[in-house]
C-alpha cells in the first residue's frame, strides 16, 4: 500500500513552536515536489467540467485569490487521497465539496 501524506507533498506549512510560542512557519521546501505539483494539477483537472467544484472555487475565492482558492483545493484533494488510499474507500464527491 502507497503511503502518501499531505506534509510529504509540500501542502502544508511546518509550524515552529519552542516553549509554548509559535515563531511562524519554517521548511517551506520540505516534501516532495512531484506530489505537490501532482495534487495541483488534480485540483485543475477537477474543475474541468465540474460544476459543483467551480462553484465551491467560486467560494473559496470570495475570501482569498483565485492561486491560493487553488492551492486549498489542492490541500484538501490531497488529505483526500490520503484517506482514500488508508482506508481503502471511494471518493465522495458531495462530503468532499462540503465545508
Amino acid at each position: 500500500m502507497y503511503k502518501i501524506s499531505p506534509p510529504i507533498s509540500r501542502l502544508v506549512k511546518c509550524k515552529t513552536e519552542s516553549a509554548g510560542k509559535s515563531y511562524g512557519t519554517q521548511g517551506n521546501k520540505i516534501g516532495n515536489a512531484h506530489l505537490k505539483w501532482a495534487f495541483s494539477e488534480a485540483a485543475v483537472l477537477h474543475l474541468r467540467g465540474n460544476d459543483k467544484a467551480k462553484k465551491y472555487l467560486a467560494n473559496l475565492q470570495k475570501r482569498m485569490s483565485k492561486a491560493k482558492a487553488l492551492s486549498v483545493l489542492a490541500h484538501k484533494l490531497g488529505r483526500c487521497v490520503y484517506f482514500m488510499l488508508k482506508n481503502e474507500k471511494v471518493l465522495d464527491e458531495n462530503r468532499f465539496l462540503k465545508r
